[in-house]
């Protein structure tokens, strides 16, 4: 690699390095176990520690998580929380955070913070005892719901039969236990500690903590307290009220108006008695539902639930509406903190957390009794408890129902229902698939002849549907494959082929012969429609004619499995295209779908290399091939692919994902739920990029629990680029030849320069030397936030590429933007104007409108600078990678690995970190995170395989 200067290059001092002024100081928010920048929390004892695996949020919105070990200590475990400067949420923090950052808006600014934190934190200490429900056997899910409280299994019990006597009467209806009521607050601690001449009936459940994702679905809320309603588990073996009975009396709420007004209006009324910004009054008032007012009145600390608050300013806004009577004791406070510690978790990409961690946490945050605190969590069903076994290295799984399977070590964890669900729902999803997959027929069932893709098409009406390959092969990995399953079963229909909603089959592929396909009946002399199954012969004679030994091996895998696993760096995606190519010669209705609109245009390229004919010259793309490329979004949405059928189920009969690694856990079950029976799904990927920025690392556990056949790729990238990623991919940084300056190192000594030398690559020297234009050169650092993060870097390119006064919330066209319209996702465009409706953007050749009010809440940032996970699933003709001293604390092999492999043609490195790069190359792989998919994938695996073993 080249350390020399581009042509064109200035020395520093002859160029001012514009857009640094106001920069800020980066705060450890990149480092894996480092301190933050922001005011430290009050709540936190003197000298406490963040737990391993909690996030704490930086000054730039950015969440530093720890370890994931769940183990020990790192960092002071203050959170400085959002900077609160109006830019909003932009894609992920590079260390395994969120696309959404941790309240970037205007949510944190003007909340009074607690100098105190409700009582300075005396009294705090971290729980030695086990939580609650560590007693209790797991569930063979490894879910256990019991409360882990004696008597509370036999009051839960007693109040199950009363609701149902209610409905079996009439007294009640089913629906009125499921109503989405606001649960009444919990007394504070100080009321539990009078003496009592008997058992004080409980006060009931703290108001439930909401998270800040999609909302639940009903079936999962938890029925209103009150005496029409089912009696919830007591705490501590208390006596729950009767009907009509009142409960003790806590801390009084401040004085307020006997009713408020209706939505936001009346959290205005709230957020001003308690001194908090009224700009918080919209968010409040979606997270809390319709009576947001009276709930925030109740239980000040479920200001919480709104993105952005840090608990130091919950505790400023609890003190000035309840007075003297708000400390860190109580209750209602306690559970606030649960959930607002799980949300972060999740911010840093853990599903659950180890019951030690979150002691730990809450004991850190003034909580006198965080045992009793994550007792009452459970019991409430805020908080779901698992036991999750621990594979000791070198030692075998015990065998089920063996007598080593009860002396095996578990942790225990601690989730929130909907990461719990949405993993339990990939790990059945994908059980599923592989249950119903119909192997393909064996050479007996074949004619002497391969039938023609043509002839695939025309279903064998005298066939008979094979068994489902119940006992196949899941660990093979490397050049193996699947081998089909023995079967006597011929080649045959399956059910009907699903159609869209509207009765149109979406593909060439998937058209039946003739006519019309809904509503056939047997006197039409038609047989409906059945799915194409491809023989044995077909699949092999394609695999033979694929474009690499690697593509074969896909082939033979999708084959023979409903489920399959492949790895592989950039040139290894055209291994899938090839899949998707060849299954739609043979009649299936194929598709590919990727993170981006970026991967999707390179996978439609990569399917039309693969057609018949595409080296022909003047031969026009196939536009069928084209849309068989979606993204997951757009498949999901219904707004790219084939559609749903009257199921609802996606019409399709293979599913190719590429940037797996990519995939959250909640978009992944959508993603599995929507597929139908018997649907063959590939998940392809490069197992060293950086994992999603949701909670989860799908890939990486379904790889490790050999759930399924494996391909690992053979085709290397070529070129300066692809040999230097390849090296970090196993822990070397190595010198590499670029004869054509493909790869240039840019020294810098400091913040200042580096955000010189950037825009001097950008602007000059890679457009004057190498051809590439400035709007196709991206610009990658770690952070959003100091001194050379997004926020400098792009003030400074806006200066030099686009001046402007910013007349449109901050923007001006011409400028480019990175606009996330979800967490996790973000779409690269450029302003093309604003009108009432909202700011315009061209997003790769698509008009967007952003409503103003996203725009406000920073949906909408500048994007000529990304970070490592927004840059994730796209590449560029160039990328400039920006390396400050200060970012050497957020660099792992992942993230250099993610960032090196932005730039196709050309890759600047502007390093500042000396030998914090090699060293985080070689040593620090990834930020590990805590999940419980790889356990339950196991599991799903044993249970799927005793039959056989029995047999």
């Amino acid at each position: 690699m080249s350390t020399d200067r581009l042509a064109g290059d200035t020395a520093p001092e002859q160029e001012a390095a514009p857009g640094t002024a106001d920069a800020q100081a980066p705060g450890p928010a990149t480092a894996p176990g480092g301190t933050t920048d922001g005011p430290a929390d009050a709540a936190a004892p003197s000298g406490g520690s963040a737990p391993s695996g909690v996030a704490t949020a930086s000054d730039d919105g950015t969440t530093a998580p720890e370890d994931g070990t769940g183990e020990g200590a790192a960092g002071d475990g203050t959170s400085a929380g959002a900077a609160g400067d109006g830019s909003g949420p932009a894609g992920a923090a590079d260390d395994g955070g969120t696309a959404q950052a941790a309240g970037d808006g205007p949510a944190a600014d003007g909340v009074p913070p607690a100098r105190d934190a409700a009582g300075a934190g005396e009294g705090a200490a971290a729980g030695s005892a086990q939580a609650a429900g560590t007693g209790s056997p797991a569930a063979p899910s490894g879910a256990a719901r019991g409360t882990g409280v004696p008597g509370s299994a036999k009051a839960t019990a007693e109040a199950l039969a009363a609701a149902v006597r209610a409905v079996e009467t009439g007294e009640r209806s089913a629906a009125s236990f499921f109503a989405d009521t606001p649960r009444p607050a919990k007394p504070a601690a100080a009321a539990r500690q009078q003496p009592a001449a008997g058992p004080a009936p409980s006060a009931g459940p703290a108001p439930q903590h909401r998270p800040s994702g999609p909302d639940q679905e009903p079936s999962r809320q938890h029925p209103a307290s009150g005496a029409d309603g089912p009696a919830r588990p007591p705490v501590d073996g208390a006596v729950g009220p009767s009907a009509g009975a009142t409960a003790p009396t806590g801390p009084a709420a401040a004085p307020g108006p006997a009713a408020y007004a209706p939505g936001a209006d009346g959290v205005r009324q709230v957020l001003a008695a308690g001194g908090a910004p009224e700009a918080l009054a919209e968010r409040a008032a979606e997270m809390l539902g319709e009576q947001a007012a009276e709930t925030l009145r109740d239980d000040p600390w479920q200001l919480l639930a709104v993105p952005g608050v840090r608990p130091e300013q919950a505790d400023g806004f609890a003190r000035a509406l309840l007075g003297p009577a708000c400390g860190p004791d109580d209750e209602r406070r306690a559970q606030a903190l649960v959930g607002w510690l799980l949300e972060q978790a999740a911010v840093a990409g853990h599903s659950a957390l180890e019951a030690s961690a979150l002691r730990a946490a809450l004991a850190q945050r003034a909580v006198p009794d965080p045992d009793e605190a994550l007792q009452t969590a459970i019991a409430d069903g805020a908080v779901l408890v698992f036991q999750d076994a621990i594979e000791e290295p070198g030692k075998a799984r015990p065998a089920p129902g063996g007598d080593e399977e009860e002396a095996q070590p578990v942790r225990i964890l601690l989730g929130l229902d909907r990461f719990a669900m949405a993993e339990e729902s990939v790990a059945d999803g994908l059980a599923r698939l592989l249950n119903t997959f119909e192997a393909v027929a064996g050479p007996e069932a074949e004619t002497a002849d391969a039938p023609s893709s043509a002839d695939a098409q025309a279903p064998d009406e005298d066939a008979t549907p094979a068994e489902p390959a119940a006992d196949e092969d899941r660990t093979t990995t490397g050049d193996e494959t699947a081998p089909a399953p023995d079967t006597d079963a011929e080649a045959g229909n399956g059910p009907e082929a699903p159609h869209d909603a509207s009765g149109s089959v979406s593909d060439p592929a998937s058209a039946p012969p003739s006519g019309p396909t809904d509503d056939i009946t047997p006197t039409d002399g038609f047989t409906p429609a059945r799915p194409v199954r491809p023989s044995a012969a077909a699949w092999e004679a394609a695999a033979a004619a694929a474009p690499s030994p690697s593509a074969a091996e896909l082939l033979r895998a999708a084959a023979h499995s409903g489920v399959v696993a492949h790895t592989g760096a950039e040139a290894a995606r055209a291994e899938p295209a090839a899949l998707l190519a060849a299954a739609r010669a043979l009649g299936l209705r194929a598709f590919g779908a990727t993170h981006t609109e970026n991967g999707r245009r390179r996978l439609a390229a990569d399917l039309a290399a693969c057609a018949p004919g595409a080296a022909a010259p003047g031969t026009a793309p196939d536009p069928a091939l084209d849309s068989a490329a979606v993204t997951v979004s757009g498949l999901l949405s219904g707004q790219q692919g084939p559609g749903r059928d009257t199921d609802g189920a996606l019409a399709l009969d293979l599913l190719v994902v590429l940037d797996a690694p990519q995939l959250d856990l909640e978009t992944a079950a959508l993603l599995v739920e929507s597929l139908p029976d018997g649907t063959r799904l590939v998940l392809s990927g490069d197992p060293g990029v950086l994992w999603s920025a949701g909670p989860g690392r799908l890939f990486a556990d379904l790889l490790a629990a050999r759930f399924c056949p494996q391909v690992a790729s053979r085709t290397p990238d070529f070129g300066p680029i692809g040999e230097l990623v390849s090296g970090i991919g196993i822990g070397e940084l190595s010198q590499v030849e670029a004869p054509g300056k493909e790869v240039v190192i840019v020294p810098a000594r400091d913040a200042g320069e580096a955000v010189h030398r950037t825009v001097q690559l950008v602007a000059d020297s890679v457009p004057r030397a190498l051809g590439v234009p400035a709007d196709r050169t991206q610009v990658i650092t770690v952070g959003h936030g100091g001194a050379a993060g997004t926020r400098a870097l792009n003030a400074a390119l806006k200066e030099r590429l686009n001046p402007g006064p910013g007349r449109f919330g901050g923007f001006d066209p011409g400028d480019r933007v990175a606009y996330a319209p979800a967490p996790g996702r973000t779409v690269p465009g450029t302003v093309t104007g604003a009108d009432a409706s909202g700011l315009r953007l061209d997003c790769d050749g698509a008009a967007v409108v952003v409503p103003r009010e996203q725009v406000g809440a920073g949906a909408v940032r500048h994007g000529w600078a990304l970070t490592a996970h927004q840059a994730a699933g796209m590449r560029w003709p160039a990328a400039v990678v920006v390396l400050p001293g200060d970012a050497a604390g957020g660099l792992t092999r992942a993230w250099v690995y993610t960032a090196f492999s932005r730039g196709e043609r050309h890759l600047s490195v502007v390093q500042g970190v000396d030998q914090a790069l090699p060293r985080a190359v070689a040593e620090v792989p990834v930020k590990e995170r805590t999940t419980r998919l790889r356990t339950l994938l196991q599991q799903s695996a044993q249970t799927t395989q005793e039959p056989s073993a029995d047999g």
